[in-house]
Order: C-alpha cells, then structure tokens, then sequence
C-alpha cells in the first residue's frame, strides 16, 4: 500500500487519503448522513435528539430484555402488545421492508423518531453491524433519560 496521509479540515471532519486519488472519510457529520435518508423518513430526530437516542440506547444495552433490535423482533413485539419508544433507521433500502412499523406505532399510542443512519444506531449498541429499527422499553436505571426522549419523540408526532 502507499502513501497514508490524514487531512484534518475546518469542519472537524477526518478523513485519510491512501494512495493518490482514493480517499476514505472517517467521519461523517449529521448532515452528510441527511443526504441518504428515506422519503418517509418523517419524523426525523435533530442533531440533539439522536444523540440522546444513541446514549439511550447504550444505556439500554445493559439491560437484557429491554431493547429489542432488529426489523423482525420490533415487528413481533410491537404485536405482541410491547410498549415503550422506537427509533428506526433512515436509511433503509429498500424501504418496503419497514414503512408499516410507522403506521402500527401510531395505531398503538407509541413515541417514535427516525435517525440518519443505521450504523449509528448499531454503533450505539456496541455492535459493527447495523440496525434498522430498535424498541426500548422503560427501566428505572434509565427513566429519566427515557422520559425526556419520549417526551421529546412525542412533541414530533403531531399529524399533519
């Protein structure tokens, strides 16, 4: 391999060029992870709200039966009557796979927010992979956090 030589520039965005002309960026920022979101991807956490939904979610990982992740077990919770707060990725393709969960959510009384990425939402779960969607339920280790996020996700949902 040749040549590595990381650039650093005003934006605080790192990124590492190897070997002429390929160029592989580190770190994204909240609005280049806005550039690949979904049309239904409404409503969108802010800068703010996806950072408290990630702390929410690492702080739910210590917790076994309180975070469920993944498309098919948020689906089958959701059925099941599991309440709590849902945070779906953006940037899922194809969309088709997830744009009822929003719809069922509403049905049963439930906050919910999307984020930009997928790979955020798997990071904050101390995981390589990414996840599209995630259900927290209510733990007193974590309510006021949770109260404040739901809160927040419920200020978001008004119908238009």
């Amino acid at each position: 391999m040749g040549k590595v030589k990381v650039e650093r520039s005003d934006d605080a965005d790192a990124s590492v060029q190897v070997s002429g002309d390929v160029t592989i960026k580190e770190e994204e920022t909240y609005d280049d992870k806005m550039l690949f979101v979904n049309a239904i991807a409404k409503p969108m956490a802010g800068k703010k709200l996806a950072k408290k939904c990630y702390k929410l979610v690492k702080k739910a990982m210590k917790h076994k039966t309180f975070l469920r992740n993944g498309l098919k077990d948020v689906q089958t919770r959701l059925r099941k009557g599991e309440t709590g707060i849902c945070i779906f990725a953006g940037d899922v393709t194809p969309v088709d796979i997830m744009c009822h969960l929003p719809a069922v959510c509403e049905e049963k009384g439930i906050p919910y927010a999307y984020t930009p990425s997928r790979a955020d939402l798997g990071a904050a779960m101390g995981v390589k992979r990414g996840t599209v969607a995630l259900l927290i339920r209510q733990n007193a280790d974590y309510k006021d956090l949770y109260d404040e996020v739901k809160e927040e996700m419920s200020g978001l949902n008004i119908p238009v």
